[in-house]
């Protein structure tokens, strides 16, 4: 089994990232690295300069991985600063914002950042299209996940091994395996 340095201070994200690349073969070594999280418009640059940052203070391969959720009647609000929103509004305000809203298109995208000590960063992206729900819903996942309705049910009901099959996150550590 091979194994991938994983940045990241989110045990949830940890534990996904281990459920989803253990399947193919990669064995997910947590790696401490509180490294600055660039602000930006896209998630593609923010884990680049992450993955490279990590690369370089540890001088050893590094993952790292940013997500968002883009709601398209926010005009792609939150976006990259979904930690941001969800750490201040929480679930119960970005629910009040769409309060009357008909379009609840949403799209959750991950990407994760992968950098060797020395090289440019790769990035590998992963999205999934859903909408937002009325309510919170399900006791499962972490963040958005009981707000993100997906074929009728929020990735907060579902449980770990299904929602990592069809999950964002899911996507872009399949696409990154591959590309390994």
């Amino acid at each position: 089994m091979h194994k991938i340095h994983f940045a990241t201070s989110n045990a949830h994200k940890l534990k996904e990232a281990r459920n989803i690349l253990d399947t193919v073969g990669y064995e997910v070594e947590h790696i401490d690295c509180d490294y600055p999280e660039l602000q930006a418009d896209d998630l593609e640059t923010i884990s680049a300069y992450g993955a490279q940052w990590c690369a370089r203070k540890l001088d050893k391969p590094v993952m790292v991985d940013d997500s968002g959720i883009f709601i398209e009647a926010l005009n792609g609000f939150p976006g990259p600063y979904s930690r941001y929103v969800e750490d201040h509004l929480g679930n119960r305000n970005v629910l009040k914002l769409m309060e009357g809203v008909a379009n609840r298109k949403a799209v959750f995208m991950t990407v994760v950042g992968y950098c060797e000590p020395g090289c440019e960063p790769h990035t590998f992206t992963g999205e999934v299209e859903g909408n937002i729900a009325i309510e919170e819903r399900g006791m499962n996942g972490f963040g958005y996940d009981p707000i993100f309705l997906y074929n009728d049910r929020t990735f907060g009901e579902l449980q770990d091994h299904e929602k990592n099959r069809i999950s964002h996150r899911g996507n872009a550590m399949r696409k990154f395996a591959g590309w390994l």
